[in-house]
């Protein structure tokens, strides 16, 4: 088949709801999407794909067709299009969230909340671009009531193409920070990007929900519905968060009721991720006691924002990623914990492009203007280049050496650095 429109695609994707982009992965039945990246080309596995049982290969190169093909101009531009014929043909709320810090664990609360009145679709994983969005949104069925879609970007513009594909009736922008400079061309660039989401929401008629104390992303809301959560006295949803716990508590107050929320979430900063979340929550009605048990019921996974005991150790793991925003609550969250002999163990920031350098310094300065670490261990190739009171390693690999010869006891350790340092590994040498 050749460049079938929209409408005679989805009636073949109907037949077949099942869409596979890795052949690794290739399901009976299934549409095989054949993508392009930068080093490979899917093409040449459509016939492998075939063979491993999907029924049609959707391709973009006459060179591979065959008669269980499925020629198009743009293999991605055609999923894309696909996802959102098929999201048009839901009237449930889609929910759009994005921000620096803090996306996905607020995604995973929203939806553990939502999860408590409503079947809820949401981002699994970190399927949060072009590719990973629109792969979402097929998995849409009539069961769903609600869905909760995570929105990731490093350039200007891809937020509003997200939005153009997932078209969201209420939005969520967690914060504003200092991450992949180098692809947004600095931190305006980034306030430029997160905002398309307000944007978006503004143009379509639909709803915020916005963090009263953050001043930024209050002034980027004005004249949009909104509702408000924080601690401020203007807020809908009001949160007094108790800033010497290790996790993550505090009390919520709605309409004049209050409950005091116990979260596994390391970290008080993330009371806010939890008060968005009760938010949105209040908002499609879901009971207070009912948002107090979700976020409670909530186990944080995959190195972000978790409590791992090691043998005498207590370890917050925040190694999923980390930039100059998230670092610095983080250290100063940590260092305001009354527990003895603090740890930090801390990775480089990866994409800051020409302001890697002055960004690291600044977390040795601000580091150094806290007291009662019982240790500082900086690694990588740029707080290797720093003025610092804290031992330096040029490499993880080299980090870890010095940790078998010299082992942490009784010490509470915040191990924190971005993806492609994989600080991950430091904890099984830990004993």
């Amino acid at each position: 088949m050749r460049n079938p429109d929209i409408e005679k695609l989805y009636k073949i994707y109907l037949e077949h709801p099942v869409v596979c982009t890795d052949t690794r992965n290739i399901k009976a039945g299934s549409l095989f999407f054949a993508l392009k990246g930068a080093n490979f080309n899917a093409n040449e596995f459509a016939l492998q794909a075939i063979d491993s049982g999907c029924s049609y290969a959707i391709i973009d190169d006459e060179n591979y067709y065959t008669n269980s093909c499925i020629l198009v101009a743009d293999v991605l531009t055609t999923l894309q299009k696909l996802a959102t014929h098929h999201r048009r043909q839901f009237t449930i709320p889609v929910i759009g969230i994005t921000g620096t810090n803090g996306k996905t664990t607020t995604k995973e609360l929203t939806a553990a909340v939502l999860s408590k009145k409503y079947t809820t679709l949401f981002t699994q994983g970190n399927l949060n671009n072009h590719i990973g969005v629109p792969l979402t949104l097929l998995n849409i069925t009539n069961k769903h009531g609600i869905a909760v879609i995570e929105m990731g970007a490093n350039h200007v513009g891809e937020i509003a193409q997200l939005c153009q594909i997932a078209e969201p009736d209420y939005g969520i922008i967690t914060n504003i920070g200092k991450a992949h400079l180098e692809g947004f061309g600095g931190y305006e660039g980034v306030i430029k990007a997160k905002s398309e989401l307000y944007k978006y929401i503004q143009k379509k008629g639909g709803k915020l929900f916005v963090n009263a104390d953050d001043s930024l992303l209050m002034e980027l809301s004005e004249g949009i519905e909104r509702y408000m959560y924080g601690t401020s006295p203007q807020a809908n949803i009001k949160g007094a968060i108790d800033s010497t716990s290790f996790l993550a508590k505090g009390t919520i107050t709605i309409n004049g009721l209050a409950v005091e929320v116990n979260s596994n979430l390391a970290g008080s900063y993330n009371f806010h991720n939890i008060l968005a979340a009760s938010a949105v929550g209040n908002n499609f009605g879901i009971p207070l006691q009912q948002i107090k048990a979700a976020i409670e019921e909530y186990n944080p996974s995959n190195n972000r924002s978790q409590i791992i005991k090691k043998n005498s150790n207590t370890i917050w793991m925040d190694a999923y990623n980390a930039n100059p925003s998230s670092m610095k609550i983080a250290i100063e969250n940590f260092s305001s914990l009354n527990t003895p002999d603090k740890i930090l163990i801390l990775g480089d920031m990866f994409e800051l492009g020409n302001d890697s350098h002055k960004e690291h310094q600044s977390i040795a300065d601000l580091i150094d203007t806290h007291t009662g670490w019982g240790g500082i261990y900086l690694i990588g190739k740029e707080f290797s280049q720093i003025k610092t009171q804290g031992k330096t390693f040029t490499t993880t690999d080299e980090f870890m050496k010095w940790l078998v010869e010299h082992p942490f006891k009784n010490a509470t350790i915040l191990l924190k650095g971005s993806r492609g340092m994989q600080m991950e590994f430091i904890l099984q040498k830990m004993r």
